[in-house]
C-alpha cells in the first residue's frame, strides 16, 4: 500500500534512538500518523516543525498498519511561526484542534482553511487579524464535526436582519428584538460573522466571536472527551486584551 499526498505537520514525537512518528493532516487522507526514519536527523529535523507544508509517501504493507513516512520539504513557515508570540499561540491552538479529528478521514476543507491561516500568520500580521481568523477557522471545524452553528437567520422569528444572540442550546441565531428580554442566557453574536463587513472587526467584537466558538468547541467535542480547551487558546485572548 503507498500513496502521495500534501502534509501540514501537527506533530512528532520521539521513536527508538533515530526515529520520529509524524502527525500530518493531510488533503486526501485526513489526519494520518507514520514513522520517519532518520526523523532526528539534522536534515530532517527541521522539516519536521509544526506548521510546515510537505510532500508526503506513505508506504505499508496492510492499510491498518502505521506505515512509513518519506517527507519533502514544500514550505518552511515553522521558523516564522515561532518567532512571534501571537503567531505561535494560534499555532499550537490550531495543532491542538486538529488532533480531535479522527485518524484517516479526508477534509480537504478545512485542510485549504488551516493553510491559508498558516500562510497569514508566518507574516506577523497582528493578534487581531489572527484571532479573528481563528474564530472563523474554528466555525469551519465545528461544520465539519456536524455541530455546525445556524447564523443564517433569527431561530425565533425567521427574520434575517438585527442578529445579535447565539442561543447556547441551539447553537441558533437569534435577532436583537426577539433575543433582547432573555440576553443574559444568550451568547453575544459579533456582526462581523453574518454580515460579510468589509472593514476589521474590533477588540470586543473578535473577543466575541472567540467566546462563542469556544463555548461550542468546549460542549461538543472537548467536554465529551473531560478535556479543557488549548491552554494556548486562552494565551490567545489575553495577547487580544493586551494589544
Amino acid at each position: 500500500m503507498h500513496w502521495q499526498d500534501t502534509g501540514i505537520v501537527l506533530g512528532a514525537r520521539r521513536h527508538g534512538e533515530t526515529s520520529i512518528i509524524a502527525e500530518l493532516l493531510t488533503v486526501n487522507h485526513g489526519r494520518h500518523l507514520g514513522l520517519v526514519r532518520g526523523g532526528r536527523s539534522r536534515r530532517l529535523r527541521p522539516v519536521l516543525q509544526v506548521g510546515n507544508r510537505v510532500m508526503v509517501r506513505w508506504n505499508a504493507r496492510l492499510p491498518e498498519h502505521l506505515g512509513t513516512f518519506q517527507v519533502e520539504l514544500v514550505a518552511g513557515r515553522a521558523a516564522a511561526l515561532i518567532e512571534d508570540a501571537a503567531a505561535l499561540a494560534v499555532l499550537n491552538t490550531l495543532s491542538e484542534l486538529c488532533r480531535l479529528l479522527a485518524e484517516r478521514e479526508p477534509h480537504p476543507d478545512l485542510f485549504a482553511g488551516l493553510d491559508a491561516l498558516l500562510d497569514v500568520a508566518q507574516t506577523h500580521c497582528g493578534i487581531e487579524t489572527l484571532a479573528e481568523l481563528l474564530a472563523r477557522f474554528e466555525l469551519r471545524l465545528l461544520d465539519e464535526f456536524g455541530f455546525g452553528l445556524d447564523l443564517s437567520q433569527c431561530a425565533a422569528t425567521g427574520r434575517r436582519e438585527n442578529l445579535a444572540f447565539v442561543s447556547p442550546k441551539t447553537g441558533r441565531a437569534v435577532s436583537f428584538q426577539a433575543g433582547a428580554p432573555y440576553r443574559s442566557k444568550l451568547l453575544p453574536l459579533p456582526a462581523f460573522l453574518t454580515t460579510g463587513q468589509q472593514r476589521a472587526p474590533d477588540r470586543t467584537a473578535i473577543l466575541e466571536a472567540l467566546q462563542l466558538t469556544g463555548f461550542f468547541l468546549q460542549k461538543h467535542l472537548f467536554m465529551p472527551e473531560k478535556k479543557s480547551l488549548p491552554e494556548a487558546r486562552s494565551r490567545i485572548e489575553r495577547l487580544l486584551l493586551k494589544a
